[in-house]
C-alpha cells in the first residue's frame, strides 16, 4: 500500500506509524544538529536535506526499518564502517531496523562526512 501524499515535512511526521516516530523523529534532530542551516523539505513524498539547492541526505520509512540514504558514491567510502558496527547496507543507504536502537553517533558521522564531501566537491546527487 503506496504512502498517503504529504503535504508538507510535519505532515510527514505527523502521518508516520507509531512504530517508525522515534527514529526518524531522532534522525530528524541530527540531520538538523549536523547544519542548522539546511534546508528540510519534501522530495518523493520524504523528508531530504538541502544545501545551496543540493540534496545531501534523505530519511525513508518502511514497514520494519527506516533507512538513511546518501549519494551511492559518497556513501560506498563509508560502507566498511557501516557493516563493521553491524547495519546492513545498500547502494547508498544504511538500514535501521525500528527494533534495535538508533546508532545515533555512527548516523551523524554519516551526515559530517557528506557535508564534508559537499563543502570539498559541491558534489551532487546523480539520481534518486
Amino acid at each position: 500500500m503506496p504512502m498517503p501524499k504529504r503535504v508538507d515535512v510535519d505532515d510527514y511526521y505527523r502521518q508516520l506509524p507509531e512504530v517508525a516516530r522515534p527514529h526518524l523523529e531522532r534522525l530528524r534532530e541530527l540531520s538538523r544538529a549536523a547544519a542548522p542551516d539546511l534546508v528540510e523539505t519534501l522530495h518523493w513524498n520524504t523528508p531530504v536535506y538541502l544545501q545551496d539547492g543540493v540534496r545531501l541526505w534523505m530519511l525513508q520509512s518502511f514497514k520494519q526499518h527506516c533507512s538513511l540514504r546518501f549519494p551511492t558514491h559518497q556513501f560506498g567510502l563509508h560502507r566498511e564502517e557501516v557493516e563493521a558496527a553491524g547495519y546492513e547496507t545498500g547502494e547508498g543507504f544504511i538500514k535501521l531496523p525500528y527494533d534495535r536502537e538508533l546508532p545515533e553517533e555512527l548516523c551523524a558521522r554519516l551526515m559530517t562526512y557528506r557535508l564534508d564531501e559537499f563543502a570539498e566537491t559541491g558534489s551532487v546527487w546523480s539520481g534518486r
